[in-house]
């Protein structure tokens, strides 16, 4: 039986001709079935002005879902730090933990263009580092490392631009995201002083029962800062599928135990839909491509497709090339046929850890997708 614990990701999405409301409804449904499943965590991303995601708090959707849970880990994967203080993090969590003690894990992201350039520079430049063997697109064990997609015309987008004068204060600007990390795991700690030496005490926060995770993509700062204050480290292959092999070495190079944590700790993601066949299976992927070309043309998440409203949509090349990256490596298929291309993303990238999201347009397909995970990933 494999010892890999799974993790459910969960965008609370909201399918064509569906609500918010019905949306958050059917996650806290896809949360307690999944505690039920064997599912080690639950975690719930933030993502703002999107009309087919609905989650944009995950201290808000983790309070609903807690209330209706009882053992499953609850998290953040990940809270935009950029438009937070370290301050309003550990109240928010600090509360949740009150209510519900030693069950949130504190995912932690950085927004925006990179602050810095990565401390290993011999881990940029390519799909992957000289030791992960890519050969035509693919590491040594079968795993599919595309092209890098470039996020720069979706970071520089008009509606980018809206979305933090949105969620910023007039005036202010982000703190460095490093610097904001330290503060955060300081306040948790009881040991933040300021520079005229005045102590903070959260109440409640301090000393909350959290696991504080760092999501990445890269090799770049947000590896560095997890592996550098010994935290556990999500790469996400189901964001940036180029960059993940590079992300998870650049986090254990730059490790150093801490109390906490004697040796790195890595989960990874993969965006995943199962049927009982291949053929069922893609077809309830068929509006996956068009969902994430309205992500990546900066329109935001439309309300997810059912597949009969996505094979309506009049591809050109352009749009195609935008999302192959993230086409061709959503594992789609059969049980055995996921659970076969999970392990390879494991093996490759040394994952302690398994990160599945899954979208569909219909919530029973999502459940039943998820069940049927589970129990081939049992049997291994």
């Amino acid at each position: 039986m494999t010892t890999t614990p799974l993790t459910v990701l969960d965008l609370v999405p909201v399918s064509s001709g569906s609500t918010a409301g019905e949306a958050l409804r059917n996650s806290v449904d896809l949360a307690q079935r999944a505690e039920r499943l064997g599912y080690a965590r639950y975690w719930f991303a933030e993502h703002h002005l999107n009309p087919g995601v609905a989650g944009t708090s995950p201290a808000v959707v983790l309070a609903l879902t807690a209330g209706s849970t009882s053992t499953i880990r609850l998290g953040s994967g990940a809270l935009q730090m950029g438009h937070r203080t370290a301050l309003a993090t550990v109240e928010d969590f600090g509360l949740l933990d009150a209510a519900h003690p030693g069950r949130f894990d504190l995912g932690l992201g950085r927004t925006g263009p990179p602050s810095k350039p990565p401390r290993q520079p011999a881990l940029v430049g390519g799909p992957a580092s000289e030791s992960s063997q890519v050969v035509d697109g693919r590491t040594g064990n079968g795993l599919r490392i595309p092209p890098r997609f470039s996020p720069g015309a979706l970071l520089s987008s008009p509606r980018f631009a809206l979305q933090r004068r949105l969620l910023t204060l007039p005036g202010a600007t982000s703190q460095d995201y490093t610097e904001q990390v330290d503060d955060v795991l300081a306040l948790l700690a009881g040991t933040y002083v300021d520079a005229a030496g005045e102590e903070a005490h959260v109440v409640p926060g301090e000393g909350a029962d959290l696991q504080v995770w760092i999501l990445g993509s890269s090799a770049g700062e947000s590896a560095e800062v997890a592996g550098d204050r010994g935290l556990r480290f999500a790469a996400n292959y189901h964001v940036s599928p180029a960059t993940v092999l590079e992300a998870v070495e650049g986090y254990r190079a730059a490790f150093r135990p801490s109390a906490d944590l004697d040796r790195p700790h890595v989960s990874v993601s993969a965006d995943v839909v199962v049927a009982p066949d291949e053929a069922a299976a893609r077809e309830l992927a068929t509006g996956y491509g068009v969902w994430v070309r309205s992500i990546r043309t900066a329109e935001g998440a439309i309300p997810f497709p059912s597949p009969d409203e996505a094979r309506r949509h009049r591809w050109t090349d352009a749009d195609r090339a935008l999302v192959q990256d993230r086409v061709d490596t959503q594992f789609v298929g059969s049980p055995a046929q996921v659970a076969d291309d999970l392990e390879r993303l494991r093996d490759a990238t040394g994952a302690d850890e398994l990160v599945v999201t899954t979208i569909t347009h219909d919530h029973a397909d999502r459940v039943r997708s998820y069940e049927l995970l589970a129990d081939e990933w049992a049997r291994r």
